[in-house]
C-alpha cells in the first residue's frame, strides 16, 4: 500500500505512574520500551517509536513525563489573561512555554504541552484504581487548552479495586464522552482494534484510514502468532511421540536409556517454551512457573511423576508408575505386525534382508534381545495440557506485565475442562489423536532422530495437526481473509508461504 500521507502523531500523556509507558511497551510489543516502576517521575523526558507497514510509518507515539502540579499550573495560565481581550486557549499555552517558568517550575508539564502541540492527537492514559481527584480535573483542563483531540484510555480496568464508573462520570463532566478500555497488563484479544476504532472517530478522514489499515494488521498479526505457536506445539507433540530408543534388555541398560529419555524430552518442551516465548515477544523471565526453572535446565516438578498426572486428571498409562522406568513404554517392537520373528530369520539367512523393510528391522533387534522405548501416552499429554496453558497465557499478556506468568497445575486441569467440552480432543482420557498414533510408526518423523529428514508427509501432519490444536483451543483462531504472513523462524519445515512485510517497530527520537 502507498502511503504519501504523514504518520499520525501521538502523545502519550497524564498524570505520572498511570501507566503511559507500559502502554507503549504493549501497543509495539517490545518489553525494553523506556523503563517501568512503581513509582512517580519514572519518566523525565519525551521518547518515541515509530508503527510502520511495510515502508510506510502510520502512527508515531511520544512517551511523555507525568504531570505533577497542574493546580498551580493551571491557576498560572489563568494569570496569563493580562489584556481586554482573551486570547485563545492553544495561544495561551504557546505564551506560558515562552516563559521562564516553563522552564524552571513547571519544566515537567512544558514537555508534556510541548509535545502535544506538535502532536495531532493524544492519548490520555487513566488509572482507573485511583480515586478522581481535583488535580485530575485541572491536569486535563490544562490538556485540552491545547486544542488537541483527546482520547482517555482506561488502564488497570481488570483489577477489583477499579473505579471505572467514577471516571466516566468524570470524564463526561470534562465533555470527554468517548473513552477507551485498554488493561497493559493482560489487554483484551481485540483491545488494540477497539483503541484506534475509537481514536479513529476522533482524528481527521485521513488518518482514520491508516488507523484502520493498522488495525487490520494487527489482527492479522495477532492471528498468525497463534498459528504458529499451535505449529511449535505440533512439532514437540510429534517429535515426542516419534521418537523412540533402541536398548539392550537388561535392567541396569533399560534404566540408564530411560533416564536419557527423560533428558531429552526435558529439553525438547524447554525448547519448545522459549520458541513460544520468543514468538511472542517475551524472554524467559516472563514464564517461571513452579514446575520449570529454563535457564538451569533442571525441573522441580518432574514431567514423568505420576503424581502430575494424577493432578492434572490424566489417565495414567501402564508405563508410568514403574519406579526408574516412569514414563517409557517397552517392547512394542511386535506391535500390529504381522511378520513373525521366524521369517525375518529365515531371510536374514538366506541373504534377503535388502528385501526386508524398516520392520524387518525392527524385528531383528527383538532378536537380538533388544528393547524398544518410547514416551508413555500420559507423558504427552502433560505436554499437550502443559504448553497449551503457556500458549492461552501468552496470547492474553501485554508486554507491560511486570509479573512472570505461573499457571498452578490445578488451574490447569480445570482450563482444559473448560476447553475440552465438545473439542475434539481430550488430553485427559481416551485415545490419542489419530495424527499421533500415525507418528508412532514413523520414527523418522521426530527432529530428535539421528536419521530425521523432513519430509512433506511429514509436514503435512504437522500443519494438520497444527490446525486440530487450534480447534480445540479457547483462543479464537478464525485468520481474516488476508496474504500470509510470514512464519515464525523458530518452526521447521513450514510448508510454502508468501512473505508480508509487518509492521516494524524501529526506535524514533523528537
Amino acid at each position: 500500500m502507498e502511503n504519501r500521507i504523514p504518520p499520525l502523531r501521538l502523545a502519550v500523556v497524564g498524570h505520572t505512574n498511570t501507566g503511559k509507558t507500559s502502554l507503549l511497551r504493549t501497543l509495539t510489543r517490545d518489553a525494553n520500551f523506556g523503563e517501568v516502576r512503581n513509582s512517580p517521575g519514572t519518566t523525565r523526558h519525551v521518547e518515541g517509536v515509530r508503527l510502520k507497514l511495510a515502508e510506510n510509518a502510520l502512527i508515531e507515539l511520544f512517551d511523555t513525563p507525568g504531570m505533577e502540579d497542574s493546580m498551580a499550573l493551571l491557576d498560572y495560565l489563568g494569570r496569563l489573561d493580562t489584556g481586554e481581550e482573551r486570547i485563545d486557549e492553544p495561544q495561551r499555552i504557546a505564551l506560558f512555554l515562552q516563559a521562564p517558568e516553563a522552564n524552571e517550575r513547571f519544566e515537567q508539564e512544558a514537555r508534556v504541552l510541548r509535545q502535544l502541540l506538535q502532536s495531532d492527537a493524544a492519548l490520555y492514559v487513566v488509572d482507573v484504581r485511583d480515586p478522581v481527584l481535583a488535580k485530575h480535573k485541572d491536569e486535563l483542563r490544562v490538556l485540552a487548552q491545547c486544542g488537541k483531540p483527546l482520547l482517555p484510555v482506561l488502564n488497570f480496568v481488570r483489577s477489583p479495586d477499579q473505579r471505572i464508573n467514577e471516571w466516566r462520570t468524570a470524564l463526561a463532566n470534562l465533555g470527554l464522552h468517548a473513552s477507551a478500555e485498554f488493561d497493559t497488563v493482560a489487554p483484551a484479544l481485540n483491545g488494540e482494534a477497539q483503541l484506534y476504532e475509537k481514536l479513529a472517530l476522533l482524528v481527521s478522514a485521513q488518518y482514520s484510514e491508516q488507523l484502520r489499515v493498522l488495525s487490520l494488521d494487527v489482527e492479522k498479526q495477532r492471528q498468525q502468532r497463534l498459528q504458529d505457536a499451535w505449529r511449535l506445539l505440533a512439532e514437540l507433540l510429534i517429535d515426542v511421540t516419534a521418537w523412540r530408543l533402541i536398548s539392550p534388555s537388561q535392567k541396569e541398560f533399560l534404566e540408564q536409556n530411560v533416564k536419557h529419555l527423560h533428558e531429552t524430552i526435558r529439553l525438547r518442551e524447554e525448547s519448545c517454551v522459549k520458541s513460544l516465548l520468543r514468538r511472542f515477544n517475551f524472554s524467559t523471565r516472563d514464564y517461571l512457573p513452579d514446575h520449570i526453572a529454563l535457564e538451569g535446565c533442571r525441573w522441580e516438578t518432574d514431567l514423568f511423576h505420576p503424581e502430575v498426572m494424577k493432578e492434572l486428571g490424566i489417565q495414567v498409562g501402564k508405563g508410568v508408575a514403574a519406579g526408574a522406568m516412569a514414563g517409557a513404554t517397552f517392547d512394542l517392537l511386535t506391535a500390529g505386525l504381522s511378520l513373525g520373528t521366524g521369517t525375518l530369520v529365515g531371510a536374514a539367512a538366506g541373504g534377503l534382508w535388502q528385501g526386508v523393510d524398516k520392520w524387518g528391522q525392527r524385528l531383528l533387534g527383538k532378536w537380538r534381545g533388544e528393547s524398544e522405548l518410547t514416551v508413555d501416552d500420559s507423558v504427552i499429554r502433560v505436554l499437550a495440557l502443559r504448553q497449551t496453558a503457556l500458549i492461552e497465557a501468552l496470547a492474553k499478556r501485554g508486554h507491560a506485565a511486570q509479573t512472570p506468568i505461573a499457571i498452578p497445575r490445578s488451574q490447569m486441569a480445570l482450563n482444559h475442562a473448560d476447553a475440552a467440552v465438545g473439542a475434539a480432543i481430550n488430553w485427559r482420557s481416551g485415545s490419542l489423536p489419530d495424527i499421533l498414533q500415525q507418528a508412532r510408526a514413523f520414527p523418522e518423523w521426530s527432529s530428535m532422530h539421528p536419521k530425521y529428514l523432513s519430509s512433506l508427509r511429514r509436514d503435512q501432519a504437522v500443519a494438520a495437526f497444527a490446525e486440530l490444536l487450534a480447534g480445540t483451543a479457547t483462543i479464537t483462531t478464525t485468520t481474516p481473509a488476508a496474504s500470509p504472513m510470514t512464519s515464525a523462524t523458530d518452526i521447521p519445515a513450514t510448508p510454502s508461504t508468501t512473505s508480508e512485510s509487518k509492521p516494524t517497530i524501529p526506535p524514533y527520537y523528537d
